[in-house]
């Protein structure tokens, strides 16, 4: 694996496994994170007063635009972020859904707000654009990720300066600059900046940006906020999780692995969503360690590009030996390894760890890898303790065949989304999407969250006759 070319002018975009190039980009320092601020404020107030049928247009357009270069994004998700091509397929049709939404919005934004209290005085209530936005968005799903914010940030009337991850910079990025441009969309309304961290806080930075949507790391993700707190700026934040996914004793075993594979192991669980542990019955958590253990080795690795591998490379080589070294950790401190464990070049194969419990690290620490842990419970109230303690809370779910059951256990989950009778990696635009606690800060992206984070309220008043007042 090799990391991005490092260049003052140029970021490299390069396969994953095998370091060819795919293209390069213009690396953005903090003077030109600055100046493309400045472009999109300058065109942000044209594009707000564009009716808003017309704003939901260009994006519509644009969805359509990307889904005529299928192909093409496949094949940039699979080479630039290890993605396998059914994810990447998958993720490119998300993206166009996800702006389909953010137009849907833009149309009807919802019920009016209720007038004043006071009934000679005349309120117009409405939501309007913050301005210009600021996304950030990591290389796992750097066209779903993208498209989630872009979608009804620029469908409700924002300018959008957008910083694609280093790794995936023409599918994060050089992708959406094209297919907006070619739908319509005003020069300046959407500006790609592209860079490392540095790029990132400039964008944060930024005086012109009145708004930041980050996803990524809890660690990058507490320096956004605290930065966004002094500067008194909004922060869409969708951070870590450490999800669990809990298992009844009335489940089928092999399905209920089937799912929780799923949940682990899609694009080498690298996803925020990822099953991390598994909360077993103590009556079938034996069973079912030894049904996701067949599954996890079950599953083919390698080269998604040139094989038919289920299991593709993990992202860099930082990544790989930090999966690595909280595996060893974990069976150091008594967890017991039933499959995988041993990274091979780029790639690390699916992990179960069975016998995990509580007083190890690994139980409350998100391992952003294919790893999978078990741990038995005695009964659902011990599940929904094990399930909240944890610093994270972003997805859970609950696997049985009594929905009943399962929907009051989930009621109980500290977490802002929970899926009965089904696992933890589930994706619907039209539903809002959030975490809270180290998971982020519970609200932006989904439903009516959508229009809430990218709008602000304005209220304006009107008294004829002007009034008087006695002094």
């Amino acid at each position: 694996m090799t990391a991005p070319t490092d260049t003052p002018a140029r970021l490299a975009s390069r396969e994953i496994t095998t370091g060819e190039e795919l293209g390069s980009v213009e690396r953005a320092g903090p003077d030109r994170v600055a100046s493309a601020a400045r472009r999109a404020a300058a065109a942000a107030p044209g594009w707000a007063a564009v009716p808003a049928e017309r704003r939901a247009a260009i994006v519509e357009r644009a969805a359509g635009l990307l889904e005529e270069r299928t192909g093409r994004a496949q094949d940039l998700l699979v080479r630039e972020g290890g993605a396998i091509p059914g994810k990447a397929y998958f993720e490119v049709l998300l993206a166009a859904q996800e702006l389909r939404h953010g137009a849907r919005l833009a149309r009807d934004p919802g019920a009016p707000h209720p007038g004043s209290d006071d009934p000679s005085r005349k309120a117009e209530v409405t939501r309007v654009p913050l301005g210009v936005v600021g996304v950030i968005v990591p290389w796992n799903f750097p066209l779903l990720l993208g498209a989630r914010s872009l979608g009804p940030a620029l469908a409700l009337g924002n300018a959008v300066l957008l910083k694609p991850d280093p790794h995936t910079p023409l599918s994060g990025g050089s992708l959406f600059a094209e297919v907006f441009a070619e739908a319509g969309l005003p020069p300046g309304v959407l500006e790609v900046v592209h860079g490392d961290a540095e790029t990132g806080a400039a964008v944060v930075r930024a005086p012109d940006v009145a708004m930041v949507s980050f996803t990524g790391s809890t660690e990058a993700g507490r320096e956004i906020g605290a930065a966004c707190g002094r500067l008194l700026k909004r922060a869409v934040l969708e951070l870590g999780g450490q999800n669990a996914f809990v298992v009844l004793d009335d489940a089928d075993v092999e399905q209920a692995a089937g799912a929780g594979s799923w949940g682990s192991f899609l694009h080498q669980g690298q996803i925020c969503m990822s099953a991390r542990r598994h909360l077993v019955h103590h009556s079938i958590a034996g069973d079912y360690a030894a049904a996701l253990a067949r599954h996890a080795a079950a599953l083919r690795v390698g080269d998604p590009y040139r094989s038919d591998a289920q299991i593709g490379p993990i992202v860099d080589r930082r990544q790989l030996h930090g999966i690595a070294a909280a595996v060893e950790h974990a069976v150091a401190q008594g967890a017991r390894l039933l499959t995988g464990g041993r990274p091979d070049g780029p790639y690390y194969p699916p992990t179960v760890l069975a016998g995990v419990t509580e007083r190890m690290d690994i139980f409350h620490t998100e391992v952003f890898g294919p790893v999978a842990t078990v741990t038995a419970f005695t009964d659902d109230a011990d599940a929904v303790r094990l399930a909240n303690t944890s610093d994270h809370g972003l997805t859970a779910a609950v696997y049985t065949g009594d929905t009943a059951r399962g929907t009051a256990l989930g009621r109980r989950l500290r977490c802002g989304v929970t899926h009965i009778g089904d696992q933890t990696v589930v994706q619907d635009a039209a539903l809002p999407f959030g975490g809270i606690g180290a998971s982020g800060n519970g609200y932006g992206f989904g439903g009516q969250a959508a229009l809430e984070a990218f709008t602000r309220w304005r209220t304006l008043t009107t008294s004829s006759p002007p009034r008087t007042y006695p002094f």
